[in-house]
């Protein structure tokens, strides 16, 4: 937690709760926005943005899978810190499929927050896209950089458009379902700290995943129809982190997204789709979410579950 630019406490989960003992999730604090023109103060500009992930966190993934799909891998680089969180948040390093800060040389990403903004307050999050050119932080809201991606890029960009105008009102809608009751419901049920807000959160989460069972039951093959868009991003990242992190780990335990085969089935096909596979680390996914100490103290990594369609 950075307070006054200062690091001040060792890394926790829940650093806000509701009156019911309810998880709180952070803003995200920087929230300028790249155009093709430059009239928002960033221009499109190949090479000059940087992007910083984690593998194991799905807001982090949603970008990555966004740069892929938009033909972006080449104009924005990227580095990648280590799975496991430390007592001073997330840490680059040398664990396989992790990277050094390419840019700044920094050990912990909260170097960055203080290097943008030597009096910023909160957490230190991912993914955070960094201006090479300003040297600081243009976004660290994971909608807000997809949506950069999708449209702020101009002709550096290419591929699908994932937020089509036709499709707009609808995209809204159900993202504004998935994210409170399924992004954020097995943070909710992980990080619950009373029995009602628990169950209050597993509820939202397997009634929206039960949703969406029924909703992919029509042969559809994406969530809106035969266009894949930006709330299919959103369903896929927890969808693959589902049985082998929030299944045991934040007690999501009624069913498996291996039990519903029309998301099973779905979640397959969006795996297949060139670029994305390589976004997803199973390895770093369930070393990450089993590094909190507050939900696991002495760091047992589960062998299991068997997933066939991990071939990491």
């Amino acid at each position: 937690m950075l307070v006054d630019g200062k690091w001040m406490e060792n890394w926790q989960p829940v650093q806000a709760k509701d009156a019911d003992g309810g998880f709180l999730r952070q803003q995200s604090s920087f929230r300028n926005w790249i155009t093709p023109d430059g009239a928002s103060g960033f221009r499109a500009e190949a090479g000059r943005y940087h992007l910083y992930v984690a593998l194991i966190c799905p807001w982090a993934s949603r970008t990555l899978i966004a740069r892929k799909l938009k033909g972006l891998g080449s104009a924005i680089t990227v580095s990648v810190v280590e799975p496991t969180l430390t007592d001073q948040g997330w840490r680059f390093g040398d664990y396989p499929g992790s990277t050094v800060d390419h840019l700044h040389g920094a050990t912990y990403i909260h170097e960055l927050y203080t290097r943008a903004d030597p009096q910023v307050s909160g957490r230190a999050t991912v993914p955070v896209l960094w201006d090479k050119h300003t040297d600081t932080i243009v976004n660290n809201e994971s909608a807000d950089i997809v949506r950069m991606m999708n449209s702020g890029f101009g002709d550096l960009a290419s591929g699908p458009d994932l937020y089509p105008e036709a499709l707009r009102p609808q995209i809204d809608a159900l993202n504004d379902q998935i994210y409170p009751n399924l992004n954020n419901g097995v943070y909710r049920a992980g990080f619950a700290t009373t029995q009602v807000a628990y169950e209050g959160a597993f509820a939202d989460v397997f009634a929206t995943l039960d949703s969406l069972e029924s909703r992919l039951s029509d042969s559809r093959t994406y969530l809106h129809g035969d266009q894949f868009t930006e709330t299919d991003i959103r369903g896929f990242v927890t969808l693959i982190r589902f049985d082998a992190a929030y299944h045991g780990l934040f007690k999501c335990n009624q069913k498996r997204i291996a039990d519903y085969p029309h998301l099973q089935a779905y979640m397959l096909r969006v795996l297949e789709i060139p670029g994305v596979r390589e976004t997803v680390s199973i390895d770093h996914i369930k070393h990450g979410y089993y590094s909190i100490k507050t939900l696991n103290p002495v760091g047992l990594i589960p062998v299991g579950p068997a997933l066939d369609w991990d071939k990491a």
